[in-house]
C-alpha cells in the first residue's frame, strides 16, 4: 500500500523525471511564467532602487527641514493659466516671512532663498570666469545663516558673512561642477566670477553632492550653483518675488515647529480660520510620502502588466498537463486498478504542475538577478528581500491554479476506461 499511495516526496520525483524527459517541452511551456517572474524581479529591484535612492537624496536635506512655498511643488511646472484663481491672486512669500519664523522657539534656523538663475524675461543670467561662459548655473541668493541648515559642507574657504549681506558686498560661494568647469586646475578661492555684469569673489567652494542617477548636466546638477547674499540677489534682480523659505526645527521638536509655522504664516498672510492655508508646507518625510505615492502606483501598474505573462504561462501549463493526462490515461487506469485512490492521483498531477512552474520560476528568479546586475551598472538597483520569495510563491501558485482541472480530470477517470485506452 506504501508503494500505492506515492507520499509528496514520490510524487515529487515523478515529477521531476517527467521534467528531464520532456526538456524541451516543460521550458516552453513555462516560458510565459519565466518571462513573468522576471518582469517581477525587474520592476521589484528598480522601484526599489529608486525609492532608496530618492530617499537618502532627500534627507540629505534634514530630516528637521521645513520647505515652504508659494505653490504646491507638483505643481510648480503648471503654466500660469492652468492655476486656479486663487493660486493666481496668492501673495509671494517674503525675506520678512523668513526672519519671523526664525524667531519662532521651535525653529533652529529659517532663511529666505531667491531663485535668480533667470531674468524677467526668461532669459539665463550668463556667468563667466576662467575665460569661459555658461548660462546653466544655478543662482541662488540666501542669508549667511544658510551655513547652519546643514545642507552644504564647505570643502573649502568659508560661507560669506552677514556684514558681507548687509553691505551687499559682491562675494559669492560655489559649488563642485562650477569649480571644476571654471577652474579646473587652480583653486578658485579669491578668483573672480562675472554674473549679470558683475564681478563677484569666491569666497567659499561646497563640498560634491552624491547625486540621483549621477546626477546630470547644466541646471539639473545640484553641484552646478552659486550662492550669493540675498542683498546682492537682490540688486542682481530687483523686485525679484521667487523666494523659497527653508526652515530648520530644533532637534525632537519638527511636529510643534509645523504647527508654529504654519500658524504664523496664516497670520502675516491673514487666511481666513475656515479657509485652506494659501501656501505649501513640507517635509522630507511628506516629500517622500508623495514619491512613494507615485512610485506604488507605477509598481502596481507594472505587477499588474507582468501577471499577463504568469497567466499565460498558467494557460500553457493547464494545455500541456491536459495533454499529459491523455497521454498517461492508460498509467492512470493501472495505478486505479492496483489500489491508487482519486487523491493520490489528484495530488501526483498537481505536484508535477506546481514542479514545472517552480522550475520556471527559479530560472526567471536567476535571469532576473543577473538583469539587475545589468541594470545596476546603469541605474538604482535593490533587491528587496521579498522580491525573490514572491516570484517563487507565484509560480508555484500558477502551477496549483491551473493544474487543479487537469489534476481533477485525471483523479475522476474510470479505471476501466482507462484500461482499454490505447
Amino acid at each position: 500500500m506504501k508503494l500505492i499511495r506515492s507520499d509528496v516526496l514520490e510524487n515529487l520525483k515523478m515529477a521531476l523525471d517527467t521534467l528531464r524527459t520532456n526538456k524541451m517541452r516543460s521550458f516552453l511551456t513555462v516560458l510565459g511564467v519565466v518571462i513573468g517572474v522576471v518582469t517581477v524581479m525587474v520592476i521589484a529591484s528598480f522601484i526599489s532602487g529608486i525609492d532608496h535612492a530618492v530617499t537618502q537624496q532627500i534627507e540629505s536635506f534634514g530630516t528637521n527641514s521645513i520647505f515652504l512655498y508659494k505653490y504646491d511643488p507638483a505643481r510648480m511646472g503648471f503654466r500660469f493659466g492652468q492655476r486656479s484663481r486663487e493660486e493666481r491672486l496668492r501673495k509671494n512669500l517674503t525675506y520678512d516671512d523668513a526672519i519671523a519664523i526664525s524667531q519662532l522657539p521651535t525653529i533652529n534656523v529659517a532663511v529666505p532663498m531667491l531663485e535668480i538663475t533667470n531674468d524677467y524675461f526668461g532669459r539665463k543670467i550668463a556667468v563667466k570666469g576662467g575665460g569661459k561662459e555658461s548660462a546653466a548655473v544655478r543662482l541662488q541668493g540666501t542669508l549667511p545663516e544658510y551655513e547652519k541648515a546643514g545642507i552644504w559642507v564647505l570643502s573649502q574657504g568659508r560661507f560669506f558673512t552677514r556684514q558681507e549681506n548687509d553691505s551687499r558686498d559682491e562675494v559669492c560661494v560655489v559649488g563642485a561642477s562650477v569649480a571644476d568647469q571654471f577652474f579646473p586646475f587652480m583653486t578658485p578661492l579669491d578668483k573672480f566670477l562675472t554674473i549679470g555684469g558683475r564681478e563677484f569673489r569666491v569666497v567659499g567652494v561646497l563640498e560634491k553632492r552624491e547625486q540621483l542617477f549621477g546626477g546630470g548636466e547644466g541646471s539639473n546638477d545640484q553641484n552646478n550653483v552659486i550662492l550669493m547674499p540675498f542683498s546682492v540677489a537682490q540688486k542682481l534682480k530687483p523686485r525679484a518675488e521667487d523666494v523659497l523659505i527653508l526652515a530648520v526645527a530644533r532637534p525632537g521638536m519638527l511636529k510643534p515647529a509645523l504647527d508654529q509655522v504654519t500658524d504664523l504664516l496664516r497670520v502675516r498672510r491673514n487666511v481666513p480660520f475656515d479657509q485652506p492655508n494659501n501656501f505649501n508646507i513640507s517635509t522630507a518625510d511628506s516629500i517622500i510620502e508623495t514619491f512613494r505615492s507615485i512610485t506604488i502606483g507605477v509598481a502596481i501598474a507594472m505587477i499588474a502588466i507582468s501577471s499577463v505573462g504568469l497567466m499565460v504561462g498558467g494557460i500553457g501549463v493547464m494545455n500541456i498537463m491536459l495533454v499529459s493526462v491523455t497521454e498517461r490515461t492508460r498509467e492512470i487506469g493501472i495505478r486505479k486498478a492496483i489500489g491508487g485512490r482519486r487523491r493520490d492521483i489528484l495530488w501526483q498531477f498537481l505536484i508535477e504542475a506546481m514542479t514545472l512552474t517552480g522550475a520556471g520560476g527559479l530560472i526567471g528568479l536567476l535571469i532576473g538577478w543577473l538583469l539587475t546586475l545589468l541594470i545596476k551598472m546603469f541605474l538604482p538597483s535593490y533587491v528587496p528581500i521579498w522580491a525573490p520569495f514572491a516570484g517563487f510563491l507565484s509560480s508555484v501558485g500558477i502551477g496549483l491554479i491551473f493544474g487543479l482541472w487537469p489534476a481533477w480530470k485525471a483523479a475522476r477517470l474510470d479505471p476501466i476506461v482507462a484500461l482499454r485506452y490505447e
